[in-house]
């Protein structure tokens, strides 16, 4: 068994490793009871005063924010009758999280995982209203490495610890007979699990301080460009069809303003049925030159990333970076339907999962529960109707499905 100790975050400069480490505990404080209280007093506070607030959307700028950008680019939000202000884009998850709690923004994306912690570590009353994107994360690793041996031994960087990124990763560790740790120095049977911001992951790689990294695009696709890394696993290739961030809304919000709620939803499943044929048009949009400027990302990353290539795909499974080629994942897609059964198996592999900071609630926390109370599927059903049907998101059964988890 390994044995875990406070998290030592120490691939980078002192001063990196003590704003992550400021940022880590500050997010692990907004997650308890006592310390999101105090944004949520000021969020009550701050929607008694402005019932009527316009659609405020919080986000980070990587791909699985899309739906949101597309949806405030094409004015999709004011097709619906609806105002809108500029999307605020944040830095970290702690300072996403706080704007939430705290009412400065009502539309946000956040990790899965990170829902369940945020409605059951800290009460905070929020809810899954759809999924943002499937698939959209990888784990890339140095040239160099060519096994899963050659891992141990060395240290990866996780984007937090309640994401579905850990899940995976520490599911390869373990069918690679690799244990992890979160301090000291690993042996050649460990690898050393740090939580970095997704921007300071590629220098790190890039100097070598870490051998890999596990996080969402396009992170994995510009240490491909530079040549500074390589795609080792997509975790849609593990996770079939897998979510990982979704959209959140506040829960008063969808009891008081439903009419407004549903209209959010509309915008954002517009919007993901939208990107799915114009992928070339969204890497525009999303790209740093676009005027917009929702991200400093340039538009080849955002290719590689957006744009299908039989070609790519045909050497990812040469390489082994894709193991299930019949899955006919795409590198990240769109499909908004929240499925129950990911959330059940979501809360049943966190269980298993190592995660750092109060995690007790988990144990007790009923699957079939969670996927009905943290999950309103009400909006977003009418949305797909609205867009043709699942049909529309390339989804011929209905709302049912089988999870698929396969590390091999």
């Amino acid at each position: 068994m390994t044995r875990y100790k406070p998290l030592d975050l120490c691939c980078g400069t002192p001063d990196s490793t003590l704003a992550r480490r400021r940022q880590f505990l500050k997010l692990s404080a907004l997650f308890t009871t006592a310390g999101a209280l105090p944004l949520l007093q000021a969020g009550r506070l701050a929607h008694a005063a402005q019932p009527d607030a316009p659609v405020r959307i919080g986000y980070l700028p990587i791909t699985d924010a899309t739906p949101l950008l597309i949806a405030h680019h094409n004015g999709l939000f004011e097709k619906q009758g609806l105002q809108v202000e500029p999307p605020r884009r944040f830095r970290s998850w702690a300072q996403i999280v706080e704007a939430f709690l705290s009412g400065q923004v009502n539309v946000v994306h956040l990790l899965m995982p990170m829902t369940i912690w945020s409605r059951y570590g800290s009460q905070s009353p929020a809810k899954v209203v759809a999924w943002n994107h499937t698939e959209g994360s990888c784990l890339t690793v140095l040239p160099e490495i060519n096994t899963a041996a050659d891992l141990g031994g060395t240290t990866v960087a996780i984007p937090f610890w309640y994401s579905v990124h850990n899940i995976v990763l520490q599911a390869m560790l373990r069918e690679a007979g690799l244990e992890f740790i979160n301090e000291g120095e690993p042996t050649k049977q460990q690898v050393k699990l740090v939580v970095m911001s997704p921007g300071d992951m590629l220098p790190a790689l890039g100097s070598k301080r870490i051998a890999g990294y596990i996080v969402a695009e396009p992170f994995n696709a510009k240490a491909e460009e530079l040549g500074v890394g390589k795609v080792w696993r997509f975790t849609g290739d593990v996770w079939r069809n897998h979510a990982c961030c979704v959209v959140t809304m506040h829960e008063r919000d969808l009891q008081e303003r439903p009419e407004w709620s549903q209209k959010v939803v509309n915008g954002i499943v517009e919007a993901q049925a939208w990107v799915r044929g114009h992928r070339e048009e969204t890497v525009d949009i999303l790209a740093r030159n676009n005027p917009a400027a929702y991200t400093p990302h340039e538009a080849s990353t955002l290719a590689r990333v957006l744009l299908p290539s039989a070609e790519r795909d045909a050497a990812y499974a040469q390489s082994g970076a894709i193991r299930h080629p019949d899955w006919q994942e795409q590198r990240i897609d769109f499909r908004p339907y929240p499925y129950p059964s990911y959330t059940e198996k979501l809360v049943e592999l966190l269980k298993s999962t190592y995660v750092m900071g109060e995690n007790a609630f988990l144990q007790n926390l009923d699957p079939a529960f969670v996927a009905r109370d943290l999950v309103d599927e009400r909006y977003v059903r009418k949305a797909i109707d609205a867009q043709g049907g699942l049909a529309a998101f390339g989804i011929d059964g209905g709302y049912t499905r089988s999870e698929t988890f396969e590390v091999n």
